[in-house]
């Protein structure tokens, strides 16, 4: 939050001061975030970057309402600005800020500081990559498996049918790419500090990935997660048998990823989320209470109830609201 008195209106926002201020025509009031103005729209500013200072000032100095202000803390870092108003907003001059969004926050948002559950998926979400490509580079088989690997992702070609082409591609690979891959996983941005913080007020964290189960296992003792589920590389002789054995994680199953590990550490009706990036992801979206799309696809943005375009998983405890305790 450095550097906010750059402008007039953060400075204010910032102190301890007087619950309202003008500048010039426009008026403010304050509030926090346990107590915002009931029955009114409610939006959440964020960015990284204090070089959107100014053009968030100018715009909630441009608007011709009078509207509640309120700075969002949480350990991940960004400013977060909550802005309160009777009538709904538009933020098209905003839009076009790179390191900056805006999210509306519901009444029936997950609420940060009771129990959740988190589902995510992995590749291009907890991680950078996509596991099974980096595999085949490391194969030498790289551009065959890539490019099936995309059209899984759009959804133009089943799970499954994708899944056992890609892997057969791997036939008699060494195994041992499969350390030196897991050596090097690159995590998203901005994902340790959210799951930090979200098992600080007790939520569970699961990983459910049509990858495979070394990566899930390696992200679940790093990340110290409740659960992992992947599928299975078949390996013969220290070689990749270009074949998975048990069940697909498909679909299907990351939607019941969500519903039986609610049941199973009975998290509460609107508590249940879940993130991903691809078509594959749609059905646990679809189930969860609160789906979120992480720089996705264009079909699973649009079943999303809110998409993650610009910034990182810091994004992520900035989706979710604080109520009262007690």
């Amino acid at each position: 939050m450095e550097n906010l008195s750059q402008s007039t209106v953060f400075e204010w926002l910032s102190s301890e001061s007087s619950m309202s201020f003008s500048a010039g025509e426009q008026s403010f009031t304050r509030h926090v975030e346990t107590r915002f103005p009931s029955g009114q729209y409610r939006y959440r500013i964020l960015f990284s970057d204090n070089q959107q200072l100014m053009p968030v000032q100018s715009y909630l100095v441009s608007q011709s309402r009078e509207l509640s202000l309120a700075l969002i803390s949480r350990t991940t870092g960004l400013t977060c600005i909550e802005v309160c108003t009777i009538k709904p907003l538009e933020f098209e001059t905003l839009a076009n800020l790179s390191q900056l969004e805006v999210f509306e926050i519901k009444t029936d948002a997950p609420i940060l500081n009771q129990p959740g559950l988190l589902v995510m998926d992995m590749d291009s979400t907890a991680i950078e990559i996509e596991c099974i490509d980096e595999l085949a580079a490391m194969a030498g088989v790289g551009a065959a498996v890539a490019a099936v690997t995309e059209q899984a992702m759009q959804g133009e070609l089943d799970f499954e049918e994708s899944l056992r082409a890609r892997v057969a591609q791997l036939t008699d690979a060494d195994a041992e790419i499969i350390e030196q891959l897991c050596a090097q996983l690159p995590l998203m941005p901005g994902l340790t500090d959210s799951i930090k913080e979200l098992k600080q007020y007790h939520w569970r964290t699961v990983v459910a990935s049509g990858g495979f189960t070394p990566f899930v296992n390696h992200l679940q003792q790093l990340l110290d997660l409740d659960a992992a589920f992947a599928n299975e590389l078949d390996i013969t002789d220290g070689k990749l048998s270009g074949t998975v054995s048990g069940q697909v994680v498909d679909s299907q199953f990351k939607a019941d990823t969500v519903v039986n590990c609610s049941k199973r550490w009975g998290i509460e009706a609107g508590q249940r989320v879940a993130i991903g990036d691809g078509a594959n992801d749609i059905a646990m979206i679809n189930v969860a209470d609160f789906g979120i799309a992480y720089h996705a696809k264009p079909k699973l943005a649009a079943a999303a109830d809110a998409t993650i375009g610009k910034l990182n998983l810091k994004v992520l405890p900035y989706l979710f609201q604080l109520k009262s305790v007690g």
